[in-house]
């Protein structure tokens, strides 16, 4: 198999079988070198200069290809891998990290459901995320994605493109005296709460817990047979856990109005997407905009023109003129990219330092002897 590696030329430092640093015994002793996988190329300047910014601090490598069960060999001698948010960090790609002399591993995301913690845990492997950054990125571009669909703008630009300038089958809603429902109402399910608000929408929430916030903007919290069967609009801002797991299956599409629509900037197991697949060909749902999908490792952050697509439901999924992927990139600003870099780095200086911070989800390593 030939994996796509883009590696930043420089030399790594010497270490030993366990991964520590090694001392030249006629020179200082070399800066820790991080490796980082799955880094695209608008990130890598952002990751980069976030790791130079503290003189004599550790620098970074990047690859091109994401941490998975092939890649993670060439993690072999780096004391800290960072992972992206599409990396399989499962059990056993854990294993290949701590035998190979890993010691931390620093996600470059919020979201950590990719990654087994308690295997972490078990392995001694420190294990760092990004807990907040931009919410404004997420949230614009749910609303990017629900105006998109409602409007039909993806059809009327592929017509124009052919100088077709007919209107059919282009009518929209003013979202003016809709009602939006917000699954998640934390940081960036209040954004979201707020642009809805801005376009004069009756709000409505379903979360664990109300956000005062969001109830100032006068949303109703709901319980979830309410929030699916009246929303007209509906967003998708929890967490993946197992509470949450295909949180949109076949019994909540089945109350939701016929002319919904459902926007996923969240994370994919949000949704039964075969549960979808049977209710789109049913002819329900106005539109569906989906920015992640429950199997999108190995897919998204790809070229995959060239390739026979081999997963039906996604291909089944994109047959629908009314369906709308994009691949992952609703957090994929500037501001958003550079705060989850500059949190990275830090999160790799503290555990050097021998300090814990708030981002720290296993606390098993410790960093090398300095």
């Amino acid at each position: 198999m030939t994996i796509p590696v883009r590696i930043v030329p420089s030399r790594p430092p010497e270490r030993t079988r366990q991964g520590r640093r090694e001392r030249d015994p006629s020179g200082p002793e070399r800066p820790v070198e991080i490796l980082a996988f799955g880094v695209q190329t608008d990130e890598r300047p952002l990751l980069e200069a976030a790791f130079d910014a503290v003189p004599g601090g550790p620098s970074v490598r990047c690859l091109a290809a994401a941490l998975d069960h092939d890649t993670a060999p060439l993690a072999a001698g780096y004391e800290v891998v960072s992972s992206s948010v599409n990396s399989v960090l499962d059990a056993g790609v854990l294993a290949v990290l701590a035998r190979g002399g890993t010691r931390m591993v620093a996600q470059r995301s919020t979201g950590h459901n990719n990654i087994d913690l308690d295997a972490a845990e078990e392995l001694g492997l420190t294990v760092a995320r990004v807990s907040r950054y931009s919410p404004h990125s997420v949230a614009e571009f749910a609303w990017a994605l629900a105006l998109a669909v409602e409007r039909r703008v993806v059809r009327a630009v592929h017509r124009t493109r052919d100088f077709d300038f007919r209107l059919d089958g282009l009518m929209g809603r003013d979202l003016h005296g809709l009602t939006v429902g917000v699954a998640g109402t934390g940081k960036i399910g209040e954004c979201f709460a707020r642009i809805a608000h801005g376009f004069g929408c009756r709000l409505l929430g379903w979360d664990v817990a109300e956000n005062p916030a969001c109830t100032a903007l006068g949303m109703k919290y709901a319980d979830r047979e309410t929030f699916f069967s009246e929303a007209d609009v509906v967003s998708l801002h929890v967490p993946l856990v197992p509470a949450t797991h295909h949180l949109v299956d076949a019994r909540a599409l089945a109350l939701m109005k016929d002319d919904a629509v459902l926007v996923n900037t969240g994370r994919g197991g949000l949704i039964d997407s075969a549960a979808l697949v049977e209710t789109l060909r049913r002819g329900r749902l106005r539109g569906v905009a989906l920015d992640v999908y429950e199997e999108e490792a190995g897919l998204f952050f790809l070229d995959k023109s060239l390739e026979v697509m081999t997963d039906d439901t996604l291909a089944r999924l994109m047959t629908f003129s009314h369906v709308l992927v994009t691949s992952h990139q609703a957090y994929f600003t500037r501001d958003a990219v550079g705060q989850i870099v500059g949190a990275t780095a830090g999160n790799v200086r503290d555990w050097l330092a021998g300090r814990a911070g708030e981002n720290v989800l296993v606390p098993a390593g410790r960093p090398p002897s300095r």
